[in-house]
């Protein structure tokens, strides 16, 4: 990244990881911290938290058909469309599961308290309760909790009508609850283990949830198998009842699968009986005819005539009858209200389109069986379901008009070629025509009612022929790992999430910090100069004389970081024997005073000629500083109260004077702004050689206003961790407000913390550097942590360390 700068340079910061990681090692307690309150909350959350457990089986669908079925050519009725997803529907079924519930002992489910929660137990029983009489519907299902006191009698706690009930009872004592009679016959009471175990009567339907939210199906692509799961927070529960649900499904699917033959062959018996009734009475009269007439036998030209005319009547016969199917299926899909799925093996009754559309017209009565689960009736996919079941039933009435006219077209050719031989009777005796006709109509309804045997016998062998659609492949087995929570996979989460947030928080607090820092800060946000850069102060401080620290330890970072400024000081305004030298800042606080009186008792070491003058009129401070008395000062002086000699003052620093501030008068900016200050400073040039002017901070007052304009050099300054950012471009708008080419910028309390430094590298080009002075040793480690502070940092974790 590059940027243009004033002074004709360029700036190019590029991100330094170096820096990153050493911020974020600067707060390192901030992400352990955290990474102990995540690992703390993922141990609380694993306490609390009941363990779930899985356990898996496998169903394997196929279209197998028996041995008998395959000589007979018997063909199964129950035809899947889109098998897998159908077959997950029905395996989900309230019918399915409430049959695998009851191949459980469901009535009572016990647990065992614990301090954290109540776990269930199943399948232990560990109390032996009888049901004496029990409401199957309104019960009370609350959890009873069960307390032995003695090997004899129990306490038993439980909620009636709202009310905590808690009552003893005697083992075997009969307890009456709303909707149920019960009594415990054995004791669980034991003196090494004084355990409280809880129970609940259940119904059926109190698994039905429980269940369903637990299991899980999945296709393996490309096959016909289907894989199903159980998952609950007890491994032998989730076992037992998925191994009763593939139980439940596989007889629900035979059963099923046996409709179609049952429902054939109950139609076939009513047309049996009524056919069984016709037969006797042709055959009845024919016996008689033959007696009558003592016929017994008819001639060969007769028997041939019979032999024709009997095999189209019984082709008509089987017309008509498939007719009687055909209306039967029409008046039972056309008037199907409730649209309950219709059974029919119609294998040699109907045409193969009409089965067809009948498979079709199941599958769809299905598929919206499916629907309905998750839609309601009004929505768009039922009513597309609808819409196409409504299609098929036309199709069917269009194909059964369509059938019954082929076959009544039949049934006319068959007419006119019966009409044909009856006309050959005229040559035949009138008795034995009649017999004919009899022996005739008693070998047709003969062959019907064979025929229908036939048809019979069919579905009773494909009904016992018929085989389960699906196979189970595996069985479930007891798995007691549980899949979660996994502990290993939780804590590692919790550290991962601990050290994001740690690692965050840091880049958050850098991100809403409004202070400036460093000196990069202050560079990237106005174009003033810095002069200089003045460091913390570590050692113990006497409170008494706790300005003046440049002379007390002369040898220390932060003495050293005031020489650099006094030697950069000379280099501004040079052509001036004398300089008034002018210090502000943006508010209070911001270490003004501070600077002042140690930049002056710096330049007073070198032999110079030092004044300093407490121009804060309103609340200055320096002269407990330099232990002086404040009834007379500046403000005296200028309003004609105090001579000159009145208010100077020595120090005990040699070859540094002071003027205190004095006391507040009403109108210190009138004072400040008139001639007797300018004539005052000009005065003072003559005997010293720095004039070092307190001013008041320009952010709250505008008393330095006509001191800076007065002054050949004006220090701004900046206090790390306490001014603002708008503090920096404090001195930019004093520049261009009253066209001052002399100001410059002190950083004060420079501590360099890692946390705020900046965390990519500038470069400068062309001649920027030329307006910036820079103290050499910026760059150094060895920082405090205190306000006055630098050298070797004794950190909190060194308490073992001498100072």
């Amino acid at each position: 990244m590059e940027q243009q700068v004033a002074g004709n340079a360029n700036v190019q910061q590029d991100i330094d990881y170096v820096k990153i990681v050493k911020i974020v090692l600067s707060r390192w307690y901030w992400v352990a911290s955290t990474i102990i309150i995540s690992l703390i909350a993922a141990y609380i959350y694993l306490w609390y938290t009941p363990e779930t457990f899985s356990t898996s089986a496998s169903l394997k669908f196929e279209e197998k058909k028996s041995e008998i079925s395959e000589l007979l050519n018997v063909r199964s009725a129950y035809d899947r469309n889109n098998k897998m997803q159908s077959e997950q529907f029905v395996i989900r079924s309230r019918d399915v599961l409430l049959n695998a519930i009851n191949d459980l002992d469901y009535q009572i489910s016990f647990y065992l308290k614990g301090r954290v929660r109540t776990s269930d137990i199943y399948p232990q029983k560990p109390l032996d309760i009888a049901i004496i009489e029990q409401d199957s519907v309104k019960f009370s299902r609350e959890l009873f909790e069960y307390e032995a006191q003695d090997a004899h009698s129990f306490k038993l706690s439980y909620q009636e009508n709202g009310k905590e009930v808690n009552k003893t009872f005697q083992n075997g004592q009969i307890i009456t609850v709303p909707g149920i009679k019960f009594k415990v016959n054995n004791n669980a009471f034991n003196k090494t283990n004084n355990s409280i175990y809880c129970f609940r009567f259940n119904s059926k339907s109190s698994f039905l949830g429980r269940i369903v939210s637990g299991l899980n199906m999945s296709e393996t692509k490309g096959t016909n198998i289907l894989s199903l799961s159980q998952t609950d927070i007890n491994p032998y529960f989730a076992t037992d009842i998925l191994n009763a649900i593939l139980r439940s499904y596989v007889n629900y699917d035979r059963n099923q699968k046996t409709i179609s033959a049952t429902q054939t062959i109950k139609f076939i018996d009513t047309l049996q009986q009524n056919m069984s009734k016709v037969v006797r009475s042709s055959g009845s009269e024919l016996e008689q005819f033959k007696v009558a007439n003592k016929v017994l036998d008819i001639s060969a030209a007769g028997q041939d005539v019979m032999k024709k005319l009997t095999e189209l009547e019984t082709e008509k016969n089987t017309l008509n009858l498939q007719g009687i199917f055909i209306n039967q299926l029409e008046k039972e899909i056309v008037g199907n209200k409730n649209l309950n799925a219709i059974n029919y093996n119609l294998q040699g009754i109907t045409d193969q389109m009409l089965a067809s559309l009948l498979s079709q017209y199941n599958g769809l009565l299905l598929k919206r069986e499916e629907a309905l689960v998750t839609y309601k009736a009004s929505s768009d996919v039922v009513q597309q379901i609808d819409k196409q079941i409504l299609d098929i039933k036309a199709a069917f009435v269009s194909n059964a008009n369509s059938q019954r006219q082929k076959n009544n077209k039949t049934i006319t050719f068959l007419d006119q070629q019966i009409a044909s031989i009856k006309q050959t009777f005229n040559s035949i005796p009138k008795a034995e025509r009649d017999l004919i006709n009899l022996q005739s109509n008693f070998t047709i309804n003969q062959k019907v009612y064979s025929y229908l045997s036939e048809k019979k016998l069919e579905a009773q062998i494909s009904k016992a022929a018929i085989t389960p659609g699906a196979t189970i492949v595996d069985y479930a087995l007891y798995n007691t790992n549980s899949i979660a929570p996994v502990h290993k996979k939780t804590y590692i989460s919790a550290l991962m999430i601990g050290l994001v947030i740690g690692v965050g928080l840091i880049f958050l607090v850098r991100m809403l910090n409004p202070f400036i820092y460093d000196k990069e800060t202050i560079e990237s946000l106005t174009t003033i100069p810095i002069i200089g850069v003045i460091r913390k102060y570590q050692d113990a401080i006497d409170e008494d004389n706790r300005q003046i620290l440049s002379i007390k330890n002369p040898k220390s970072l932060f003495a050293e970081s005031v020489r650099s400024v006094r030697t950069n000081l000379s280099f501004l305004a040079a052509e001036k024997e004398s300089k008034i030298v002018c210090i502000t800042s943006e508010i209070s606080g911001e270490g003004k005073s501070f600077t002042t009186v140690n930049l002056a008792s710096t330049l007073s070491l070198i032999d110079k000629r030092v004044i300093v003058i407490a121009a804060d009129l309103r609340r200055s401070k320096l002269h407990h500083t330099f232990k002086t008395n404040n009834l007379k000062g500046l403000s005296s002086y200028l309003s004609n109260q105090a001579e000159l000699s009145e208010i100077t003052f020595d120090t005990e620093v040699e070859n540094l004077t002071f003027i205190p501030a004095g006391p507040v008068p009403p109108n210190p900016s009138e004072l400040l702004y008139s001639d007797k200050m300018k004539a005052l400073l000009e005065l003072l040039t003559k005997s010293y050689d720095f004039v070092i002017v307190d001013s008041a901070p320009v952010g709250l007052v505008s008393d330095a206003i006509p001191l800076i304009r007065m002054a050949d050099v004006n220090l701004f300054v900046i206090r790390s961790g306490v001014s603002r950012y708008q503090a920096a471009s404090v001195p930019e708008r004093l520049s261009k407000e009253f066209n001052l080419s002399n100001i410059a910028i002190i950083l004060n309390a420079f501590d360099n913390d890692i946390l705020h430094s900046r965390y990519y590298t500038t470069n400068y080009t062309g001649s920027y550097y030329a307006n910036y002075y820079y103290y050499s040793d910026y760059s150094n480690t060895g920082y405090g942590n205190g306000y006055y502070s630098d050298g070797p940092t004794k950190r909190w974790w060194e308490f073992w360390k001498k100072k």
